[in-house]
């Protein structure tokens, strides 16, 4: 597993590694922009949610497993439905027709595909993604 390395500033304000651990699905989060710098508190350590605070910014990790082809659409559903209730998400998903994973948000998000292949589903085409691919999700 990769490890997650946030720096900040000791007391004498000399640059050090103010929190290390696995990497997470939320790897920072900031209230607003420009940054608190001096915040000691772990940005991460908070409520999961899909979408960062207002004027603010998220930095987040995940993985895409393979597909179970004896997982049904409805058990995708189910499952997906549940797992954006619990980031308070559910008014991220307005039409799931195409695939019940679909979802929009009013960010721009930054994907590096770093192994594997993918493929990233639009309302009008796929892309198959390959190691290094980047995406601008807007």
């Amino acid at each position: 597993m990769s490890k997650r390395f946030v720096t900040g500033h000791n007391e004498e304000g000399k640059s050090i590694v103010a929190y290390k651990g696995d990497t997470s699905f939320q790897m920072w989060v900031t209230d607003r922009s420009p940054a608190d710098n001096k915040d000691k508190n772990d940005a991460a350590k908070r409520k999961v949610r899909l979408e960062p605070p207002s004027n603010g910014s998220k930095f987040a990790y995940f993985q895409v497993f393979p597909e179970d082809p004896s997982r049904s659409v409805e058990d995708i559903e189910k499952e997906t439905a549940a797992g954006f209730a619990s980031i308070d998400a559910d008014h991220c998903r307005p039409d799931t027709t195409r695939d019940p994973r679909m979802h929009t948000t009013k960010t721009v998000d930054y994907i590096i595909l770093l192994e594997g292949e993918v493929t990233l589903l639009l309302d009008e085409e796929e892309v198959e993604l390959k190691p290094f691919d980047v995406v601008v999700q807007r």
